[in-house]
């Protein structure tokens, strides 16, 4: 039986096991191969992140558990677990291994939670394709519920019920959304669109965003792969400006007074040759593809806005 590590030992493996990842990643915010996980090193030796195989991962050499893992769901499917979000908080909840609290995986789940141990939450945006959160923490257990309750905002020990605190607490709430699931929609968007701007197929990482087509503050603004679009950060600004849109049959339009502004090169190669072109890049699934009538409402406003 293999002898487990102390706090401090503890300690530097999840240090430098989101180092490692921050490296990798951008800090997080582009997704990772299962594959290339591999490659983590701790002292010297090969040391997994992730259970490909379960869902928790609790090292035999650590008392509480390391990472968790949420696998990967085409729009529309079904996960085996029935990972969601509360209504009333925005936080995650993750779902038992089982139906049994006692279940060694949720023990180890439950002994980062009392330690207030930093945890990795591997959310599946593609086959085989993973977007590290990290740190998260597991805040609370709802067993009734069969879940845990996960945090990417540290807040301590604020009593969220008195006065001052519950504007806080809306801050806090909007903000957990946001680290939680803005960049698990762009990991997804990006990946589907093989890391390259629709409209221009620039392929370079860290000037891409995923654009919403339908604003996620409009409640048919999902936060699905097929309300987004890849976009570089110059044709992001252009689309939510109503600059630049995209027709439902996926063809790129330039508002009219900037087809007939004279400016430098970007203006001209960027903006206006891309008038009445198709987008350069869509996603290989036909699913993934931009939804019609999605489209159809943006360009909507796009016209509106001439």
């Amino acid at each position: 039986m293999a002898t487990t590590w102390g706090a401090e030992l503890d300690r530097k493996l999840r240090d430098e096991a989101m180092r490692w990842l921050a490296a990798r990643t951008n800090d997080g915010a582009d997704s990772i191969r299962s594959e290339a996980l591999r490659e983590f090193r701790f002292r010297g030796e090969p040391f997994a992140l992730m259970d490909m195989q379960r869902g928790i991962r609790k090292p035999a050499v650590l008392d509480a558990a390391l990472s968790f893992r949420t696998v990967y769901r085409p729009d529309g499917a079904e996960r085996p677990y029935d990972d969601g979000v509360g209504l009333a908080d925005g936080l995650i909840r993750y779902k038992y291994r089982g139906e049994d609290p006692q279940h060694p995986e949720n023990a180890g789940l439950r002994a980062a939670m009392a330690r207030r141990l930093p945890l990795i939450w591997f959310f599946g945006v593609g086959p085989g394709v993973y977007l590290p959160t990290f740190p998260v923490f597991v805040v609370k257990e709802e067993r009734h519920e069969l879940q845990f309750v996960v945090d990417a905002v540290t807040h301590g020990d604020i009593d969220l019920a008195s006065g001052l605190e519950r504007n806080l607490k809306r801050y806090i709430t909007v903000e957990t959304r946001r680290r939680l699931h803005q960049p698990i929609f762009r990991a997804t968007v990006i990946r589907a669109y093989g890391t390259r701007c629709a409209v221009c197929a620039l392929g370079h990482t860290r000037l891409l965003d995923a654009a919403h087509i339908v604003p996620d503050r409009d409640e048919r603004g999902v936060a699905e792969v097929r309300n987004g679009l890849a976009l570089c950060k110059i044709h992001h600004a252009a689309l939510d400006a109503h600059i630049l849109g995209v027709r439902p049959d996926l063809v790129v339009e330039i508002r009219q007074d900037l087809l007939e502004e004279v400016d430098g090169p970007m203006l001209r190669h960027g903006l206006q040759d891309r008038h009445r072109q198709k987008l350069m890049v869509l996603p290989a699934r036909r699913d993934e593809r931009p939804d019609p009538g999605l489209l159809e409402i943006a360009y909507d406003a796009f016209r509106a806005s001439a």
